[in-house]
Parts: C-alpha cells; sequence; structure tokens
C-alpha cells in the first residue's frame, strides 16, 4: 500500500490482477522482524470492476471481502472515502504510503519499514499533458519537477487526503511512467468515482460516504498543451465519493492495496495492475503511526 501519513494506520496488501486471492494482513509495520499488531484473514471474494482496461489501466479497482470483521484498535482504523461530489484541485497536499522501491531498481532497505511520501494532488488537464490516457476515472499527484512519487511495489496502496481531522482515501496507487520522473506525476485511481459501482455491490451494511471540498479556484482548468485547449472544461475535475473504508496491507509484489470495512464485509479498494513500470524514487522517510485524534472516527 502506497498511501498514509504517520497519522493513518499503516494497513496494506497486494492483491495481483485475476491471480489466486490468499491472505491478507493488517497492521503490518515492517516486512521484516516483529509485527505484534498483525492481524490475518483469508479473502472469500474477489470482485475486478467489470470495464477494466489492462491496456489503459482505466477502473483498475476492485472489492475484496475478508473472511470475517476486523476489531479496530491504535493500530487498524477505518479511513474514509470520497463522495461523488468531492472536488481535488491542483496543489492539495496528499499522502501515499508503501514498501515499495526507494529509486529506480533499488529496493527498500532491511528491516523495510513501512514509508510515506507527501505529493500534491495534479489536476486531470495538467496531467493529460504527460498521459494522453488520462481518464475521469483517474487522479494525478506528484511534483512537475520529480523527486517525490510512488514506485514499483506499491501498486494497490492508498492516496489520502485529510479534511476536519479525517483521513479520506482519494485514490489507489495505479500506474506512472518511471518513478518520479519530471512532468511524469504518479496515476492513481480515483475512488469516488465508484460510489454507485460499490454500492451495487455491497447490498447490505453499505459503507457511509464523505465529501472532500478544495477551497480557492481550481487552476487547472486554465491548463493549456497539445491536445488541451484551456477553455475545455473536465468532469475528472469536480466530483467523486465513496465509503468510509479501512486502509489494509498484505504483502507481496507490485504495489501494495488499499481496503474499505464496513461492519460484515470487509471490503477491498485495489489497483489491479501497473501500466508503465512503476520504478519510483523518493522514498526516505520512515512511517511512523501514531492514533488518530479522537474525532478522526467516521
Amino acid at each position: 500500500m502506497a498511501g498514509q501519513s504517520a497519522d493513518i494506520c499503516p494497513l496494506l496488501w497486494r492483491i495481483p490482477h485475476q491471480q489466486p486471492v490468499g491472505a491478507d494482513v493488517l497492521g503490518l509495520q515492517s516486512l521484516q522482524g516483529s509485527n505484534p499488531n498483525r492481524v490475518s484473514r483469508t479473502v472469500t471474494t474477489l470482485i475486478v470492476h467489470p470495464n477494466y482496461n489492462s491496456v489503459t489501466a482505466d477502473n483498475d479497482i476492485a472489492l475484496l471481502q475478508l473472511s470475517s470483521q476486523v476489531t479496530f484498535n491504535n493500530y487498524i482504523t477505518p479511513v474514509c472515502l470520497p463522495s461523488t461530489n468531492s472536488t481535488f484541485y491542483s496543489g492539495v497536499n496528499t499522502w501515499v504510503t508503501g514498501w515499495g522501491n526507494i529509486g529506480t531498481g533499488v529496493s527498500l532497505p532491511a528491516p523495510q519499514t513501512l514509508q510515506e511520501v507527501q505529493v500534491p494532488i495534479v489536476g486531470n488537464r495538467q496531467c493529460k499533458c504527460s498521459y494522453s490516457s488520462i481518464t475521469d476515472n483517474m487522479v494525478c499527484a506528484g511534483l512537475l519537477a520529480g523527486g517525490k512519487d510512488s514506485c514499483q511495489g506499491d501498486s494497490g496502496g492508498p492516496l489520502v487526503i485529510k479534511q476536519n481531522n479525517r483521513w479520506i482515501q482519494a485514490g489507489v496507487v495505479s500506474f506512472g511512467n518511471g518513478c518520479a520522473l519530471p512532468h511524469f506525476p504518479g496515476v492513481y485511481t480515483r475512488v469516488s468515482q465508484y460510489q454507485t459501482w460499490i454500492n451495487t455491490q455491497i447490498t447490505t451494511n453499505q459503507p457511509g460516504f464523505i465529501t472532500f471540498t478544495s477551497t480557492g479556484t481550481d487552476s487547472d482548468l486554465s491548463v493549456s498543451c497539445p491536445g488541451v485547449s484551456s477553455h475545455q472544461t473536465l468532469s475528472s475535475l469536480s466530483l467523486w465519493t465513496l465509503l468510509c473504508a479501512l486502509v489494509h496491507s498484505h504483502v507481496g509484489r507490485g504495489r501494495a492495496r488499499s481496503k474499505l470495512f464496513p461492519q460484515g464485509w470487509d471490503h477491498g479498494i485495489v489497483s489491479s495492475t501497473k501500466f508503465h513500470t512503476r520504478q519510483k524514487a523518493a522514498w526516505n522517510v520512515p512511517f511512523s503511526w501514531q492514533p488518530p485524534n479522537s474525532d478522526s472516527s467516521i
């Protein structure tokens, strides 16, 4: 999983697309050594989005159901998800976490402690100047100057954002061109775009949704580059929503994945593949989890 700040629980996983689903691990902080807060569950159901496109990585998302409920504690806590009418303007800070590479071809050194990086939202118009394949189902984040990004091994991890002491999962690590290259931000599945789909799959104990609202003016509306005219309006800059969820963890190759857990269902919103090779750089801050404020619950 590749997306959380030091105030969020270290929960991750990786479920490769169209591969057998095994155990899921929560409360994990390092891949080596002791993890006293580790909790394991098996995955009983995997629902891949029916319109997933392995070529463009559009609709790169899936739901997971765990074998049994998970008890929340100081190390395993829920994260909310953005509703359909959420807005993510350029420059809004987000966090990504994971155990992926810390540079191009550079593995995370022992004891492989969960890492985090802060990256700003890059509007879809701006991002489309770098990737022609960007759709309304995607959201980008990173520095146009490069240097900070998720990387190989982080796929499926959460991109989270904070509002009024609540953490909201805005995206899921999906693909990118290299790692932390200038003008190539990371591309994430825009979780809020899938509220309706999730509710059609979860018929009981449906998750709640929370609106993330960006303030000020969206500078991305004035972006112009070949193929993207300055007067164009993209709905991808507007709204997205989802449920109160959990960020979980399962260790494996590629990007880790984050999940949603409303009551009887433990759901996972996951990124199933990588479009380009994600060998992104700039993981250099050990993840240090701290219990969230008491008002941070949903």
